[in-house]
């Protein structure tokens, strides 16, 4: 089509609004018309790098190479792909029947933040932007290496948001590459908003109870993953990225691990291990013993116990769900509140309810002192995906050992690890190590 034909095509996409707005510049033989959407553009920059420049320049000639020497220039395309261009904020110049396009969209959201979700104290406490073309800046330069690359597509049939694939060519999974990318094609949704939501329509497992990539906002640590041949996906409009493919063993480490020397690192990793193993295990553990099997307990213990349920109308299972359930609001309300009462609601929240449900004989002292144990176990781990996958598993736990007692509960993590061992991450086991423990393996066979 010629380029009268695709103006015309596009003002007859934008009739029935007043969005597009056409402005014809005419000096001394010179004349050009200018397609764009005014709410998308930066009018300082158009102001500057077109009208001013147009009514200077002797000759068309001259202001078109000038327009295609400008690093904003981009190339036409088709005719959709122009469309898409004046609806992302780029300027249409149609001057000697060629068409120009500028970007100079305007940007609310290219402000770098800090870390707000994966929190740390040593190393950079720099997060991901909102904007795309930042975040991706923010990437590069803490990966200097010329073999990143960066590919575009765009998602969403309705708001057509473009989305970044990044990884480095020398080292990236070819074969989970592959895979990602044939996945990314399949999604046929018509609004892809947030990364999370992308997350959901390219993993094929969608009642897997563990996550399948791993979602950070901080670009370091996207560094580090690019190094070890993993894919990055970025959405436009959101301040965290998409890690594929990914292992259990990733959930469970930060990047401050390498920053500490060896025997920190581990005791911390240890204490997140534990307080894995905490969070799963003690309801079911409590509920077992206390209807099953008393006599584990040493004698003294197994008496405190039983005399703290004395005047407790409940069997064990109810009293763990009832104050497992409890917990699990107080958790979702302190997400959901106003940060400037949330954790002062939710304390005094607790507060009152642990002491009022033991007052009331609802509950014994001794089931407070286990749920508390295993919110605060809940909280040592540092990835919030796998953190909510672990609430779930831990109610399956309990109702496997209210009917099968503790046998049922033996049962219950055997066939959890049997579960882990069948699931992958695009073609990847799922249990394989880690890139900084076989990094680490590698470097104890060397010494």
């Amino acid at each position: 089509m010629s380029s009268e034909e695709n103006i015309k095509s596009i003002e007859e996409q934008f009739k029935d609004t007043n969005e597009l707005t056409k402005k014809t510049l005419e000096d001394e033989g010179k004349k050009a018309e200018i397609h764009y959407i005014k709410t998308l553009i930066n009018l300082e920059l158009f102001q500057k790098i077109i009208i001013k420049p147009f009514f200077e320049m002797t000759s068309e000639t001259k202001f078109i190479r000038y327009i295609q020497a400008l690093p904003q220039f981009q190339e036409s395309k088709s005719l959709d792909q122009l469309k898409q261009d004046v609806m992302s904020g780029n300027v249409i110049i149609v001057i000697q029947n060629e068409i120009l396009l500028l970007d100079l969209k305007f940007s609310t959201n290219d402000q770098i933040n800090t870390t707000s979700v994966e929190m740390t104290i040593h190393g950079s406490q720099i997060a991901l932007s909102e904007n795309l073309t930042m975040s991706i800046n923010m990437i590069r330069s803490n990966y200097h290496q010329p073999s990143l690359f960066v590919d575009y597509v765009v998602m969403g049939e309705v708001n057509q948001q473009k989305l970044a694939i990044i990884y480095d060519k020398e080292h990236v999974n070819k074969s989970a590459l592959k895979l990602i990318e044939e996945r990314l094609q399949t999604v046929d949704n018509k609004i892809i908003t947030s990364t999370t939501q992308l997350n959901n329509y390219i993993n094929n497992q969608k009642f897997s109870l563990f996550p399948q990539m791993i979602m950070t906002e901080r670009p370091d640590r996207i560094a580090y993953n690019l190094s070890g041949g993993k894919v990055v996906l970025l959405l436009d409009g959101n301040p965290q990225a998409l890690i594929a493919p990914v292992f259990f063993f990733d959930f469970m480490t930060t990047m401050e691990d390498n920053y500490h020397t060896f025997l920190i690192s581990f005791f911390l990793k240890f204490l997140r291990y534990t307080g894995l193993f905490i969070s799963i295990l003690l309801p079911s553990l409590y509920i077992g013993i206390t209807s099953y099997a008393p006599e584990v307990f040493r004698t003294e213990l197994a008496l405190t116990i039983a005399g703290s349920r004395i005047g407790v109308p409940f069997s064990s299972f109810i009293e763990v769900l009832f104050m497992l359930f409890f917990m699990e609001m107080l958790l979702e309300a302190s997400i959901r509140l106003p940060k400037a009462v949330s954790a002062t609601a939710t304390t005094v929240g607790g507060l009152i309810l642990g002491t009022a449900v033991t007052e009331a004989s609802l509950a014994s002292n001794v089931m407070v002192i286990i749920v508390s144990a295993v919110a605060i176990s809940t909280f040592v781990i540092p990835i919030n995906e796998m953190a909510f996958s672990i609430r779930v598993v831990r109610l399956f736990f309990i109702l496997v050992t209210t009917i099968f007692g503790l046998a049922g509960l033996t049962l219950g993590l055997y066939a959890l690890v049997m579960y882990l061992v069948s699931i992958n991450s695009f073609g990847e086991p799922y249990l394989k190590l880690s890139m900084d423990k076989k990094n680490k393996m590698k470097s104890g066979e060397e010494s």
